[in-house]
């Protein structure tokens, strides 16, 4: 081997000359590297070279060559070669090279070790690692490190002497390097201790917790960057590790971490580091930050974090300690219950929007507009409260403050439509107040300038405030304002600022989404106005707006409707297919979501489009991800699959490689050697996002669903194909892709069942064995969607995708009843009714794993404490599908009500409003199914119902009134029924009484439902109900104005009094024909068409 040329080659992979490099790394792969010899060579550079450059090149590449070639190196040599090998590491001075030949040490140790040779390199390392030389000490643990890193296993068997060692090194008075590469092997050697079996190993670790706590405080007070981010690694790494190692001193750790985070006399990204651990710790050990009840404390220090926040709105990809404080609050409230964040940030917030200070009444509104999404339910309560807050915030005559207030109405109107929507009187002039003041601004001020930036800001923030509040109107309230509106934002077509363009085009959508009919006279316009951005292409702004622009006119077709829209389909449809081939993602899934949009204009006429579109979304799906799919370090592989925070951004973790493989890039080592990158080659690997191929695919299979579900029939070709390709999604890494998946699969079903139905299939009817067998294709599909969706179902960790799978079976079983629970032959031991009804009783006693900690530790403690708002829709869509179970199964559900009735009278009992109304609600849909098998249950009902008949909730009392009807229709058990009545009568007589001449909503549907229990009491005993007394209050109340269902019962009572020829029903037909009239008239879902058929016929036989 010509050693001379060797070293000349290496040496050439040093020079920045792209082709002598690539010369050289050809010649160094077919001459040198295929011989043993080669490693020979590189050992004897990396001991006795002179540059340190290229002693560390010549290890990288020995390591990479080592587990090929090492076995074949003449053991003669071996000796030798280990010893020089060893001492050169331990002699080297520069950190790089030494780091580098560290590794060479532990890829040819994990060949040697496992022949059963280099025995004494452990005891050797050992002691290195003990010392008096500072720079021995520093070897010897970097070595071991790397060790552990390559085979952790190796240690196993000496756990004990390992720990004793490390907690001797963590304290190394003389070396930083020592301390911070004993954190990096503890976090290592962990990997490998059995904390059930182990105790006494795992106490030993708990014990350098505290040491590596001083370490990362030293390191930071040191402005020590680089070991500082290191020790942030090593507890990043423990956190993803099962909870067992830091739960001893997890309290300790949140603590430390939240004084960090706050100091603002430490370095952003330092602080930015400890946001990073918090977010992680409340969303992987929610439970446990639960019981140590830090959600308030934690809160207020986001709060002030906030007001650190520029003026401007920053890129939306730099972090800062004010931007994840931020971020840090959106994940308290989603993850803890509103007594910990919502609570205490609504009473601290007062003094923030109050004071002088214009950051303090920015970082108020800013904060409350995180909290939203988590918590909406408690916010709605509190919106007449926070509602002259946020109009006060709006006139501000600060702009950034006013910003801010237009952000807070953006995020309040995402999650709370419906209540935001009911102050548009207020809200909406306030908005275009903002708007014109921010338009005078930006023409009077200079471009480039603070202010010209701030008030085109406020000019964007008005269109999104907009965008965002009017998509929850009813339509005339919409149509109110869309002469008011759309000119103004039609200006901004143009505008010279993208941002602002799309922001303008979006709320143009909206308008014409919301007011739909009262867009026209503003319709052909628009559509000339944005025709032309349909084909624009040169750059990446451009279609970005392109797809803005195709989204919105998607919203203007379902505005105007089918014909209006006719000539715009065939080029949007062009554009939109052009679109999927322009390199833009945004572009792509818009251009979907618009074929999603005309599916739904034109439902089965969209055929002539159906061919393409469906080859273009199936084709989008059977995309391979691999390449693009970011790997992560398999010290992470815990969180394969969940969504972690690095420096304060979320990141979806997409899969497991074990790094410092063979399978380096060379080409970027290479290349930070000639750059003199002072990195080191083993850098803690990246955590991938998820990839831009899964998310389209999320968006595709939905979409999938959308146009199966509007063309019906013409569908029919592309079924099977669909199914095809869309049930193995059910398995996708990615949960957004398995959520889409369950959903569009339940579609398919649906659309097949309704479409036998129109073929003559009979109606389905409750219990089983089935009365109606569905068709043989509609048996064979439900019996393989169960299976999937059931094992899915059972072991899936995402809570939104559990709550969708809820949704899509509660829906399919009202649908098309009792089928899919029927045993099919392939049936393992246990039936799909069996399974269902085990995962929903794990559901509801929140041992469902969606409902565990990470880990599957079950924290007790934190359990029968009161849910975050965002929990609880796992078990309150559990409840729909036991009321659906109770539809499709009708009598027999009296069986199944013994097994789920203790968890559901335990919600019915809950300190939280929402429980107990959606469990009462829950029993009362289950009475009205089971009608009178649920006899045996009710006196215990009663007693329930009773109870929260005089909650203090509305919506509670209303849905106790709905059940207590219900239960005295259908209960046989006349005793327990008739001996209430006095009592019932006498709790609703005060719920009757109108309290106002305009009732709010609850009010509405609690004097509907108590007018619907009292129905349903006089129907089943009208002797036993003061009929002169009730009946002349209950036609006061008529027709029932905000929960028609309850206008069933009603009219069915008063139809039966008339047949029985009562005298004090025949006494109020004054009164009551202009009731019949109304219910009669529009609108028609009133009443049923049966309820209204007795009416008629009642209504002709009192004119006679």
């Amino acid at each position: 081997m010509d050693e001379q040329e060797f070293v000349g080659l290496l040496s050439a992979l040093l020079e920045p000359d792209t082709q002598k490099v690539k010369a050289a790394t050809s010649q160094l792969n077919k001459t040198y590297y295929t011989s043993p010899a080669s490693v020979t060579a590189l050992i004897h550079i990396i001991t006795s070279h002179d540059r340190p450059e290229l002693r560390q090149l010549a290890a990288v590449e020995a390591r990479k060559l080592a587990t090929k070639h090492w076995p074949a190196v003449p053991e003669a040599q071996k000796a030798q070669l280990r010893q020089q090998l060893l001492e050169s590491t331990i002699a080297e001075e520069k950190p790089l090279p030494r780091h580098s030949k560290a590794r060479v040490i532990a890829a040819i140790a994990k060949v040697d070790l496992v022949d059963g040779q280099w025995a004494e390199l452990p005891g050797m390392l050992q002691q290195a690692a003990t010392s008096q030389t500072v720079s021995h000490r520093e070897v010897g643990i970097y070595i071991i490190y790397t060790l552990l890193e390559t085979m952790p296993d190796m240690f196993q068997e000496n756990m004990g002497p390992m720990l004793t060692l490390f907690n001797r090194t963590i304290q190394d008075p003389e070396s930083v390097e020592v301390r911070i590469n004993t954190m990096l092997a503890l976090s290592e050697l962990v990997m490998v201790l059995d904390t059930d079996e182990d105790t006494k190993s795992l106490k030993s670790f708990q014990n350098t917790v505290p040491h590596m706590v001083k370490i990362l405080q030293s390191c930071i007070e040191a402005e020590d960057e680089e070991h500082t981010m290191q020790a942030f690694d090593v507890f990043n790494k423990l956190l993803s590790y099962e909870s067992a190692f830091l739960n001893l001193h997890f309290g300790d750790l949140i603590q430390f971490f939240m004084q960090v985070a706050a100091k603002t006399e430490i370095d952003d990204e330092v602080r930015s580091q400890a946001f990073s651990f918090l977010m992680q710790s409340v969303r992987y050990r929610k439970l446990k930050v639960q019981s140590l009840k830090v959600g308030e404390q934690m809160t207020r220090m986001c709060l002030q974090v906030a007001t650190e926040l520029d003026e401007l709105p920053q890129d939306e990809d730099e972090i800062s300690p004010a931007r994840s404080a931020l971020g840090l609050l959106d994940i308290l409230s989603e993850s803890l219950p509103p007594s910990q964040v919502a609570v205490p940030l609504l009473k601290a917030i007062g003094p923030y929007v109050q004071n002088s200070d214009p950051s303090h009444r920015r970082a108020g509104i800013l904060a409350l507009g995180m909290c939203v999404e988590g918590a909406p339910d408690f916010i709605a309560t509190q919106l007449s409260e926070i509602l002259p807050l946020v109009l006060h915030l709006l006139e501000d005559p600060d702009t950034g403050v006013r910003s801010a207030a237009l952000n807070g109405v953006a995020r309040l109107a995402d999650d709370l439509a419906e209540d935001m929507s009911k102050e548009h009187a207020r809200l909406i002039p306030a908005l275009i107040k903002n708007f014109d003041l921010a338009l005078q601004g930006m023409r009077n001020s200079k471009a480039g300038t603070k202010e010209h930036e701030l008030t085109t800001h406020i000019l964007k923030a008005s269109c999104m405030a907009v965008d965002s509040l009017i998509e929850g109107f009813e339509q005339e309230d919409a149509a109110r304002y869309v002469n008011e509106l759309v000119p103004r934002f039609a200006m901004l077509f143009d505008h010279d600022d993208y941002k602002v363009q799309m922001a303008a085009v979006s709320a143009v959508g909206a308008i014409a989404s919301a007011s739909e009919s009262a867009f026209q006279p503003y319709f052909e316009k628009t559509m000339q106005s944005l025709g032309r951005y349909i084909s624009i292409k040169d750059s990446e702004a451009e279609l970005e707006l392109r797809s803005i622009v195709l989204d919105t006119l998607g919203k203007i077709a379902s505005a105007v409707g089918a014909e209006a829209f006719q000539q715009f389909v065939q080029p949007l449809m062009q554009s939109s297919e052009e679109g999927l081939h322009l390199d833009n993602q945004r572009l792509k899934e818009t251009s979907y979501i618009l074929w999603s949009t005309l599916a739904r204009v034109y439902e089965e006429n969209f055929e002539p489009f159906l061919q393409g579109v469906v080859k273009a979304l199936l084709d989008g799906l059977e995309q391979e991800e691999t390449d693009a799919e970011v790997q992560l370090g398999a010290e992470a592989s815990d969180l394969i699959g969940q969504e972690v925070t690095i420096a304060g951004k979320k990141i979806k973790v997409a899969g497991a490689n074990g790094k410092n493989e063979d399978d380096d890039d060379d080409d970027a080592i290479i290349q930070a050697l000639m750059e003199g990158d002072e990195d080191d080659d083993d850098d803690w690997d990246d955590l991938g996002a998820v990839t831009a191929v899964a998310m389209e695919k999320e968006i595709a299979v939905e979409v999938i669903g959308d146009v199966l579900t509007h063309a019906k029939s013409k569908y029919l070709p592309y079924m099977q194909k669909t199914i095809e390709v869309v049930l193995p999604l059910l398995d996708h890494t990615f949960e957004g892709v398995r959520k889409s998946a369950v959903g569009t699969m339940w579609r398919a079903y649906a659309c097949l069942w309704g479409l036998a139905e129109d073929s003559g299939m009979q109606k389905w009817q409750p219990g089983l064995p089935l009365k109606v067998k569905p068709t043989t294709d509609l048996e064979k599909l439900g019996d393989l969607l169960m299976k999937g969706t059931l094992a899915l179902w059972e072991e899936e960790m995402d809570r939104a995708t559990v709550t969708d799978i809820n949704r899509n079976l509660a829906a399919t079983l009202k649908l098309c009843g009792p089928a899919i629970l029927a045993p099919s032959a392939t049936s393992d031991s246990s039936t799909p009714l069996e399974q269902v009804t085990s995962i929903l009783l794990l559901l509801l006693q929140k041992q469902h794993p969606c409902q565990k900690d990470e880990d599957g530790l079950d924290e007790g403690e934190a359990l029968e404490e009161e849910s975050a708002e965002y929990d609880w829709l796992a078990i309150e869509t559990a409840l729909e599908v036991i009321t659906a179970l109770a539809a499709a199964l009708g009598e027999q559900f009296a069986q199944l009500w013994k097994i789920f009735e203790t968890p559901i009278v335990k919600f019915a009992s809950s300190q939280e409003r929402f429980e107990r109304s959606a469990a009462v609600g829950t029993m009362g849909e289950c009475v009205e199914s089971m009608g009178a098998a649920c006899t045996p249950y009710t006196q215990r009902m009663m007693r329930m119902f009773m109870k929260r008949l005089t909650d203090e909730d509305p919506e509670t009392k209303s849905n106790a009134a709905f059940a207590t009807g219900l239960l005295c229709l259908h209960s046989t058990d006349a005793k327990e029924v008739l001996g209430n009545y006095n009592s019932i009568l006498a709790t609703l007589e005060p719920l009757l009484q109108k309290q106002s001449a305009t009732p709010s909503e609850h009010e509405a549907r609690l004097l509907d439902n108590a007018a619907g229990c009292v129905s349903r009491m006089i129907k089943k005993a009208p002797q036993n109900v003061p009929l002169e007394q009730v009946l002349p209050r209950l036609v006061e109340l008529l027709p029932l104005k905000e929960d028609f269902r309850e206008n069933e019962p009603v009219f069915d009572m008063i139809v039966s009094l008339y047949q029985a020829q009562n005298g004090v029903i025949q006494g109020l037909t004054g009164k009551l024909m202009p009731v019949f009239e109304q219910v009669l008239g529009p609108p028609e879902e009133q009443i049923s068409d049966e309820t209204k058929e007795k009416v008629q016929q009642l209504v002709q036989f009192l004119h006679r």
